[in-house]
């Protein structure tokens, strides 16, 4: 039976197909959530210090604000990685897609965010217009 298949045949048998990461994308959205949680309460307890004591809220980017975004993008970037191989992409393309995604949301949030704890501590408060892209750059 093995001597009646070609080479090509043979190595089509041989060949295992992956599964979808379905485990890394649960992984990277649990990472995400749980990160962009904390960085939630950073921030929030940041501007707590501001309002009660007056501390600076600017620079934003101590370590552990640093670092729970990063971790945040780091989830962001798996799941939509993850997710995009699912539906067939293939695994480099898929993740380069998601980290330029997520590396370019990222920046442009934390610019904004920047930007309206700057407004915050000058007491210059607005809304924010998500609409408007030329505040994000």
């Amino acid at each position: 039976m093995i001597d009646d298949l070609s080479t090509e045949e043979l190595l089509l048998q041989m060949m295992v197909l992956p599964q979808p990461p379905y485990f890394l994308a649960g992984a990277g959205l649990l990472m995400a959530l749980l990160c962009g949680l904390t960085f939630s309460r950073l921030v929030q307890g940041k501007l707590e210090g501001w309002k009660q004591d007056r501390l600076p809220l600017l620079p934003l980017g101590n370590v552990q604000i640093s670092i729970s975004y990063s971790g945040t993008l780091i989830g962001v970037t798996l799941f939509i990685g993850c997710c995009l191989q699912i539906f067939g992409f293939a695994s480099g393309a898929a993740l380069l897609v998601a980290l330029v995604l997520s590396l370019l949301t990222g920046g442009a949030l934390w610019v904004q965010l920047e930007r309206l704890m700057k407004q915050v501590e000058s007491g210059q408060f607005k809304a924010v217009d998500f609409d408007n892209f030329d505040e994000f750059f």
